[in-house]
């Protein structure tokens, strides 16, 4: 059963795979990511059979080092009409890096990402949503590289990332750019996460269900909901060395993921960033 709300919520995935995780950052070299089974391609075409399945559009968030490498994947995100969007090229924390060199990051994905999609693409999430109060010049960096959206500050508190006090829902943050958060649920004058990743794994669903329900009927607004590739490969090879708490966070319910996400995609209505949070002219721009 649909949400009784009927309010089209974003679904949307962060195209990386498990050994870009910058998590395991201090475990496997960026230099040798060439060196690691890739296994991004298998997992995003089983997305998009569930998707195809349940007759549902999504926003795919996309790596410029993965696109670079399976050009023929990207297109079939394109061609199955979801939205492709990015999330940088090489997936370094824009909290790490220079202005200069976020801007050389964002605009060689976007470059890389029309150019073999052959679409517009207007969106970037952060790795890591790693833009915060420290950083809003990367805002105007984005601006500057032609984004229209980001989705990039999450509105939590958390040890990696986040700025708490950040608005919860979509809104104007330059003129010319949204900023498109993660989705919250605001409880005892704080904001839970409800919105994917590691929470949607480590909670049981019928929780995570009745948060973004509460979100639709008690904010009427729609939700942004975000999950990984890799969060459905249970034979991904198993990173060694890192510590407990990181394979808590990296591991936990993998095995579940896909039945949940199954019942996911029936329980609540689902589409396109672009489509639900930028103008009628927003999506679906070709390039001339």
């Amino acid at each position: 059963m649909r949400s009784s709300h009927c309010i089209t919520n974003a679904l949307t995935i962060d195209v990386e795979d498990y050994f870009q995780v910058s998590a395991f950052a201090p475990h496997i070299e960026r230099g040798d990511w060439d060196s690691h089974e890739c296994r991004i391609e298998r997992n995003v075409d089983c997305i998009l059979g569930l998707l195809d399945e349940a007759d549902i559009k999504a926003t795919f968030f996309t790596l410029g080092w993965i696109a670079e490498r399976y050009p023929a994947m990207v297109r079939r995100i394109v061609e199955g009409g979801h939205e492709l969007a990015s999330h940088g090229y090489g997936h370094q924390r824009v909290s790490d890096l220079s202005e200069s060199a976020f801007f050389e990051d964002i605009c060689s994905a976007k470059t890389l990402l029309e150019d073999i999609g052959g679409m517009r693409v207007q969106g970037y999430r952060a790795p890591s949503f790693s833009i915060g109060s420290g950083n809003m010049w990367a805002l105007d960096t984005l601006l500057r590289a032609g984004y229209r959206y980001s989705s990039s500050i999450y509105p939590i508190r958390h040890d990696h990332y986040g700025m708490p006090d950040a608005p919860r829902f979509s809104h104007q943050i330059r003129d010319g750019l949204m900023e498109i958060p993660p989705t919250t649920l605001r409880v005892f004058n704080r904001n839970l996460p409800s919105s994917g990743g590691g929470y949607f794994r480590l909670l049981p669903y019928p929780l995570s269900r009745w948060m973004l329900r509460r979100v639709n009927g008690q904010d009427h607004a729609p939700a942004v909901f975000y999950f990984h590739p890799w969060e459905i490969d249970v034979g991904q090879p198993l990173v060694p060395g890192i510590g407990l708490k990181t394979r808590f966070r990296h591991y936990v319910n993998i095995g579940r993921m896909e039945k949940r996400l199954e019942q996911l995609l029936k329980d609540f209505r689902w589409g396109r960033m672009d489509q639900i949070f930028l103008s009628e002219h927003g999506s679906e721009v070709p390039i001339a």
